[in-house]
């Protein structure tokens, strides 16, 4: 199987070897997901000056509904994404919520008023006392995913705070490694029975999911094995559309730039979920580069190249392709469905590769500024800022206050 991987790579012409190999994680550093402490140490530096675009990034956030300390939890004990006899579902409970608390949470770092961070707190503790399950049709992997990533990003950031009892963080912790970490691994290893099957998000949340998980528990078998998974595939040599190897459909010499553009798995189907998978493609990047990882620099700097390619396309640009077999049969052309659609997320993947590497990510920079026009404030918005379904809280965002590193000219 691993020579059938390697000839399918080459001859897609991609510069890829069969397995690379990146050094495990032994102690984490904390915070250490999305975020780390220099990072919130930047960010409240800067709107202690009012230096912008940080200063109204922050006030956006500060209006945010689901940023009001004020605001109730709603836990469920079971939550039901996806129709399934008998079951109602409820998910939006679960990541209005989630966003919410991360919201909380940043606006406690930047201000240190405790309000914010109990408030936060009180978010995962409801959670970690009612939750027992998480149910469904097949989707019931992607709430696992999803919010599973984000749930343990809010908790990560409050680790520090005083108010949030270590009794209270095991508690949450536990809910993470009993609930949503098992479901995860599972998906990863049987593909919910269907190997070869599933589009490349569904793996992408997965791994997010496990490698967040893995910080906040302390977690380094837990979190290496995400970051292979990602990189090399499952052991087994199955087909895992998410990691790298499958990820990456070709790779295009662009004219005149001379850089690569890498078609991405989801490219044929939709550009609702090819803009969704460089989402969390940049979180794995940042989820990793936390941790001393150079997650983004893998295979040649595929999640730029990927991210270039999405972003390029949904400028209004032509961009080539090459056909290949999905789920849906035949995928022969760039799907224009959903083609212009707003999602944030190019804010951390713009930051790491030109502000942080001094890489060309001109067409990234440019899908982000689209995205950020959409706001009176003109930066990259959060949970509540994109409609209320599913969709717009894919992201927790707020990336032109947490990622920008460069001052508004």
């Amino acid at each position: 199987m691993h020579l059938d991987i390697i000839l399918a790579l080459l001859a897609h012409n991609l510069a890829f070897t069969l397995a690379q190999v990146i050094p495990q994680v032994r102690e984490f550093k904390h915070p250490g997901a999305l975020h780390t402490q220099s990072d919130l140490d930047r960010v409240r530096e800067h709107v202690q000056r009012g230096d912008e675009p940080w200063t109204r990034a922050f006030h956006h956030l500060e209006e945010n509904s689901l940023a009001q300390p004020d605001r109730i939890p709603s836990p469920k004990s079971v939550v039901v994404r996806g129709k399934e006899d008998g079951l109602t579902q409820n998910y939006p409970s679960l990541y209005r919520d989630v966003h919410a608390a991360y919201q909380l949470a940043l606006r406690w770092h930047v201000t240190k008023n405790d309000t914010y961070g109990t408030a936060a707190a009180n978010y995962l503790d409801a959670w970690a006392t009612t939750l027992q399950r998480i149910d469904g049709s097949s989707d019931r992997y992607l709430a696992a995913g999803l919010y599973g990533y984000q749930i343990a990003n809010a908790g990560e950031l409050l680790r520090s705070y005083t108010g949030w009892s270590k009794t209270n963080q095991t508690n949450f912790g536990t809910m993470l490694s009993t609930i949503f970490a098992p479901m995860n691994h599972d998906f990863l290893v049987n593909h919910n029975g269907i190997p070869d099957h599933y589009y490349a998000n569904w793996y992408l949340c997965n791994i997010a999911s496990l490698m967040a998980i893995g910080i906040f528990n302390d977690n380094a078998t837990m979190y290496n094995y995400a970051i292979d998974y990602f990189t090399n595939g499952p052991s087994d040599g199955a087909v895992a559309n998410g990691a790298l190897p499958f990820f990456s459909i070709a790779n295009f010499t662009e004219e005149g730039s001379g850089k690569t553009l890498m078609q991405g798995q989801e490219a044929g189907r939709d550009q609702g979920h090819a803009l969704l998978c460089i989402m969390l493609l940049g979180v794995i990047g940042r989820q990793g580069y936390s941790q001393g990882l150079d997650t983004f620099g893998l295979f040649g700097r595929q999640i730029l190249n990927a991210a270039e390619y999405a972003a390029k396309y949904n400028t209004g640009h032509d961009v080539q392709f090459e056909a290949y077999e999905s789920t849906d049969g035949n995928l022969t052309a760039v799907s224009a469905n959903q083609r212009y659609n707003l999602r944030p997320g190019f804010e951390a993947i713009f930051s790491h590769f030109a502000e942080i590497e001094s890489m060309n990510a001109s067409w990234s920079k440019d899908y982000r500024d689209l995205v950020n026009s959409n706001l009176i404030a003109n930066i990259e918005g959060g949970g509540g800022d994109y409609g209320p379904n599913s969709g717009g809280f894919d992201a927790l965002g707020h990336g032109t206050l947490m990622f920008r590193l460069t001052a508004d000219g």
